[in-house]
């Protein structure tokens, strides 16, 4: 039974697994660069790249120590290889490139949107294809037919912004810090998520795709408008008129919850569209690290009820950025016979399905 070691290193978490063909995941080790990017407020692509040159082959040995074997043990070497930050998948990639040759192992490219898109696959292994994805990250948020490993039919993609950057950047304009997503849901808890009225980009339109940037916007406005001008009240013996400060007509914890439901309503109109259009699928399943949040989750299931569908969401541990979904994704490839040239190019950039339509306006980010 195949055994692929898997290397993780498009953005900012530096990751190595084992998974066996048998969904087993035999050991594995992230290293989160959060405290090195916390002061800028986002993920500054030199200092990821040099922590995944430093970081990644002590957790590749520390993943082989863990599981008992060394890399004559593994069957095939599986690394992102696109879309992310150029830098950090030079480092996964170059570092897989030379484990291939000196093991003599096969070597497996992988799309790490890919990744995403079958790591559903890795926890439920009665997941079926085809199944609707909704793919939501902080580079992505897309609607993928997913028709097999390599057959994808892209339904739906943003036409600016996606979503967990829409969050991360809602949560800098609260001073909630980075990373933004988990704050937002947390503070979200404490709010009205009525309070504060804000847009739904593309809400009822034609139009299959996302926008999120004209959200993002709304959050300052709402912000810039939480706290109202001044009083003006004149002093009882001075005579003098003093400003006495207003009290805020809505708390930051209402923004946080208004702008989840205004996202949530937003997935799930264009998640349903996109079921009037998919034809028969098994499932809805939904991935990427935005699929973390409990309330989006939440929203979605129903969606598949409404449907009769079953619905299908990864751990959350498999939904933020990790080398087993890589691994797992090589394993789907190698049992259809499929490897990567020693050659292969890294990718900045890189669509699960090349043929789609561009988006309206969407540029490089369709």
């Amino acid at each position: 039974m195949e055994i692929v070691l898997g290397i993780e290193s498009s953005c900012d978490e530096t990751a190595a697994a084992l998974v066996r063909a048998d969904r087993t995941v035999l050991a594995q080790h992230i290293a989160s660069q959060d405290d090195a990017h916390r002061p800028y407020g986002g993920v500054v692509p030199e200092i990821a790249a040099r922590a995944h040159a430093e970081r990644l082959t002590p957790l590749i040995e520390a993943t082989l120590a863990d599981a008992g074997m060394a890399l004559g043990d593994v069957d095939a070497i599986a690394a992102t290889a696109g879309p992310g930050l150029i830098g950090g998948v030079m480092v996964g990639l170059v570092t897989a490139k030379a484990l291939a040759m000196a093991s003599d192992k096969p070597l497996l490219a992988i799309n790490h949107l890919e990744g995403h898109a079958l790591s559903p696959r890795l926890a439920d292994p009665s997941l079926e294809f085809p199944y609707l994805l909704l793919l939501v990250s902080g580079g992505h948020c897309q609607l993928l037919l997913v028709q097999g490993a390599g057959r994808y039919r892209r339904l739906a993609t943003t036409i600016d912004d996606a979503l967990g950057e829409a969050f991360d950047k809602s949560a800098k304009l609260l001073g909630l810090g980075y990373p933004g997503g988990p704050a937002i849901e947390r503070l979200a808890l404490e709010g009205d998520p009525q309070a504060v009225s804000l847009p739904r980009p593309l809400m009822h339109s034609k139009e299959p795709h996302f926008s999120f940037a004209g959200l993002k916007s709304a959050v300052l406005r709402a912000k810039e408008a939480q706290m109202p001008p001044p009083i003006m009240l004149q002093g009882c013996v001075s005579g003098r008129v003093v400003p006495v400060a207003g009290k805020p007509a809505y708390s930051d914890a209402d923004i946080a919850a208004s702008f989840q439901q205004a996202a949530i309503d937003c997935l799930i109109d264009r998640t349903r569209r996109a079921l009037g259009v998919a034809g028969p699928v098994n499932a809805l399943v939904v991935a990427g690290g935005v699929a973390a949040n409990k309330a989006i989750r939440a929203a979605l299931e129903a969606l598949a009820s409404e449907h009769d569908l079953r619905f299908v969401a990864p751990p959350v541990a498999l939904c933020t950025d990790n080398a087993a979904m890589i691994a797992w994704a090589g394993i789907e490839r190698l049992s259809l016979g499929q490897s990567d040239p020693l050659d292969f190019v890294a990718r900045p950039r890189w669509p699960l399905d090349p043929d789609a339509a561009p988006a309206r306006g969407a540029g490089v980010k369709a």
